[in-house]
């Protein structure tokens, strides 16, 4: 009976466990959840089904976007798609933020952005706290594109504003929308304003991590470079004037291709999104990001209590101190006036009251000597 061969292996076998977490994780697949904010009107969805190549949303109608002007809330839709290639699966969450920075006055219009991711990372965090933890519904935030609109200036204080806050909480990834409003000349500058912006700014963006032993490091320093990602969305098959069928804008001047990175940055936006970076994205949403927040909690929160809520919030009790402080000062600085013009009064009343009493000892001596003259006058003029 021959006997049963196994594959013959150098070293006892610790080289292959690579291979054995490739089978784990072409088994269980992916979850990957992307967010896109920015204004209305910059290709944030037409973006999402380039990347993918897929509808995952249908183009929203900007007829009626008057009508949204009223509502002045910022809005978080979710999309959810499963996508396959080569018997690979990615579950997809789409986040949108319909309606931030729609309106005249774009006050807080980041809060339910900023509020979403947190709360997410919050969601997971009570999960977590639970005996059962087997079925986990996670939807933390692992990329978040940021639409800058192509003006050719520089940021606006909004953009600055909201980019700090999502910094700190999620991967962000800045880009440039509908770049082929600009020359490459004008985009060039616009790019170096944006970043010398953020690093004025201390704004925190996601940064592919260098290994110097990595075969990706040189790919790693041209997607760095390429920041902010200047994007072209179309998924219109155009031909161009050499006669190929492409993704891309036409125009009368030629075609905009959208995979062509002489003409934008699409492929390598893509390349870092899902090629090469995907699971560095997702973990460092977990390593990083979400124990963040889970350690600030865990240091102010006792386990199992609820998150505390705005109103709660320490820095508001501390500024609503502060208020109260400086509201009992300005009392207190009422009162001591009020005092000092009271006493003045007192004084005053004295002053006028002693003033009174002389007058009228001079008048009631006047009269004693009026009346001393009369009794005179009738005597001598009973004499006579």
């Amino acid at each position: 009976m021959a006997a049963l061969q196994t594959p013959s292996f150098d070293g006892i076998g610790i080289a292959n466990l690579p291979n054995q977490r490739h089978k784990i994780v072409a088994k269980r697949g992916a979850h990957f959840t992307i967010m896109v904010v920015g204004e209305s009107g910059l290709g944030k969805t037409t973006l999402i089904n380039t990347l993918f190549s897929t509808e995952l949303s249908p183009p929203k109608n900007y007829n009626k976007r008057h009508y949204k002007q009223l509502d002045k809330l910022t809005e978080v839709e979710i999309i959810k798609a499963e996508l396959e290639e080569r018997q690979f699966k990615v579950k997809l969450t789409v986040i949108d933020t319909p309606g931030f920075g729609d309106y005249v006055n774009n006050r807080d219009s980041w809060l339910p952005i900023v509020e979403f991711i947190d709360d997410q990372h919050e969601a997971y965090m009570r999960q977590e706290q639970q005996p059962q933890r087997h079925e986990k519904i996670d939807l933390r935030v692992h990329a978040c594109l940021y639409f800058i609109r192509a003006t050719g200036h520089t940021l606006k204080p909004l953009d600055i504003e909201i980019m700090k806050r999502l910094g700190t909480r999620v991967n962000l990834i800045p880009v440039i929308a509908k770049a082929d409003t600009l020359t490459q000349n004008d985009l060039f500058t616009f790019k170096q304003r944006i970043r010398e912006v953020i690093a004025a700014q201390g704004i925190r963006i996601y940064t592919p991590p260098l290994d110097a032993d990595d075969e990706n490091a040189e790919h790693a320093r041209v997607l760095i470079d390429a920041m902010p990602f200047s994007i072209i969305g179309s998924t219109e098959d155009v031909k161009t004037p050499d006669g190929r069928t492409v993704k891309g804008r036409e125009y009368i001047w030629g075609v905009a291709e959208v995979e062509n990175e002489n003409h934008c940055d699409f492929k390598k936006l893509r390349s870092l999104l899902i090629r090469t970076h995907m699971l560095d994205l997702i973990s460092t949403s977990e390593e990083l990001h979400y124990e963040n927040y889970r350690q600030t909690q865990m240091e102010t929160r006792k386990f199992g209590e609820p998150k505390v809520k705005k109103l709660d919030n320490p820095k508001f009790k501390e500024e609503e101190e502060q208020l109260r402080k400086k509201f009992t000062e300005q009392v207190k600085s009422e009162e001591a006036r009020f005092r000092q013009w009271e006493q003045h009064l007192i004084a005053e009343r004295d002053r006028l009251n002693k003033d009174l009493e002389l007058a009228h000892g001079a008048i009631k001596q006047l009269e004693a000597e009026l009346e001393n003259l009369q009794v005179g006058y009738g005597r001598g003029s009973g004499r006579r």
